[in-house]
């Protein structure tokens, strides 16, 4: 099979779909007098609202203005929607308006989850647990009949994922006029890809999107590298193990890619055969080749329940796979990153807009309960304050300080960490600056357990 996706022809440009998309900035959020969501302005908008003392800022990142005297009832709203791209470490979630197929990206955030800090602190608090029950200092006897799991349980650090997600497409619904919400509910279809039951519909049967499914889930298995050579980076075929001239299926397992010269080589030859030479590496690709993706299996697992839990909070959820959301980016033209997957999910025709700007969004939590900080024994070398506030700052704030004299000279904003003497230590985008005084700082946004970076929209960001 060609590299390019099966069925679909050849890709065709953006310029040829539709209008060719282009940048925009960000959208701004707007909100009436009583706090309902409006269509989201423009920046030009939002400033000029603003000098005409119209609005007023309601939220700096990201930012929100609200009108002071304008009611819903009022405005004209049309209603925006939502793609979303779930991920293992990263989430992108896409704001656009949707028209008789016509996309036009408003917003985009990329989500960083905290699923492998989260496991190491378990791991962590086991190892604990397990040294306290060889040290023989139980003082009561175990119990086990407390541990069941509850039905669609899920470990901590898979239902982190669930949680933040919610969260955000939560907070973007009351900031902007939610009407439907698209998501990945599976990465690879696997009905779509089933060989010998019933397909429904002609477009799985013979149309683009069954060789797609196909394709993405081989690359992903295999590592995008040919089975036979180990060579990257070169257009791929997906060959039969089993050659189907010798009575191998078409059956997934079955499947494998392989670069331009190895299938050529290989042809109907057995595998058994064609590397008789290199029984190592027969044994690694018969094993591979049964070999389930354990990991897109737990993204998958996720999926559902953020599929549920965004069907019980909105009204109108559609769902999609991750193969269509790939042929809708190549047919489009859309570089891969987050949030522009987020964009591709579902059904479309065409592009005109994307965001010229990512707002990069970290967990980070709301502090912790330790009142100690330990060294490498173990032993406690200090005690933490009790309270979190100290000159009307907490750690975590989104704040801005402007220093007047002295080596730290300029303004800051950032991220800030409080210490009970009154010096602060910000974060920016340009590094950590330690040791200004509370006196220089002025708030702009309370910490809410996120961390806000802002960046330009292109492959630099996919992950």
């Amino acid at each position: 099979m060609p590299d390019a996706p099966p069925g679909a022809g050849r890709v065709t440009p953006n310029h040829q779909v539709g209008e060719k998309a282009r940048e925009g900035h960000p959208a701004v959020f707007v909100l009436d007098k009583h706090g309902t969501p409006l269509q989201p302005a423009s920046p030009a908008r939002a400033r000029k609202l603003l000098k005409q003392g119209r609005a007023v800022v309601a939220r700096h990142t990201p930012f929100v203005i609200r009108l002071k005297e304008r009611m819903v009832s009022e405005s004209q709203v049309d209603g925006v929607q939502l793609g979303i791209d779930p991920g293992s470490k990263h989430t992108g979630i896409a704001v656009f308006t949707a028209k008789d197929g016509e996309r036009r990206g408003l917003y985009a955030v990329e989500l960083a989850h905290r699923g492998s800090v989260i496991r190491d602190k378990l791991t962590a608090r086991a190892a604990y647990r397990r040294g306290r029950r060889t040290r023989n200092l139980r003082y009561r006897a175990p119990r086990f009949s407390n541990r069941t799991r509850p039905k669609g349980w899920l470990a901590p650090s898979l239902r982190h994922r669930v949680d933040t997600t919610m969260s955000w497409t939560t907070r973007l619904a009351r900031w902007a006029p939610v009407r439907a919400v698209h998501v990945e509910r599976v990465t690879f279809d696997t009905h779509a890809m089933s060989h010998g039951g019933p397909l429904e519909g002609a477009e799985y049967q013979h149309g683009t999107l069954h060789g797609t499914e196909v394709r993405e889930y081989l690359l992903a298995k295999w590592g995008r590298t040919c089975a036979y050579c180990g060579t990257t980076g070169v257009p791929l075929n997906i060959d039969h193990i089993h050659p189907r001239s010798r009575g191998g299926s078409d059956r997934i397992s079955n499947l494998c890619t392989a670069c331009i010269p190895c299938n050529q080589k290989k042809d109907n030859t057995p595998v058994e055969e064609f590397l008789a030479t290199s029984p190592k590496r027969l044994a690694r690709i018969l094993a591979q080749a049964k070999t389930p993706l354990r990991d897109a299996a737990a993204v998958n697992a996720t999926r559902w329940a953020l599929w549920r839990a965004l069907d019980t909070a909105f009204p109108t959820v559609h769902t999609a796979s991750g193969g269509r959301t790939k042929w809708n980016r190549q047919r489009t033209g859309t570089p891969k990153t987050h949030t522009l997957d987020a964009l591709c999910v579902g059904r479309l025709d065409t592009i005109t807009r994307t965001p010229a700007r990512v707002l990069a969004v970290a967990a980070t939590g709301r502090g912790t309960y330790t009142r100690t900080r330990t060294d490498k024994y173990g032993f406690p070398r200090l005690r933490l304050p009790r309270q979190k506030t100290f000159f009307g700052y907490q750690t975590g704030d989104l704040a801005r300080a402007v220093v007047p004299t002295g080596k730290k000279t300029g303004t800051h904003s950032g991220r800030i960490a409080v210490r009970a003497t009154g010096s602060f230590n910000i974060k920016t985008a340009h590094g950590l600056i330690q040791g200004i005084r509370h006196k220089h700082f002025s708030l702009l946004q309370r910490a809410d357990g996120y961390a806000y970076t802002t960046r330009p929209e292109g492959p630099a960001g996919a992950a």
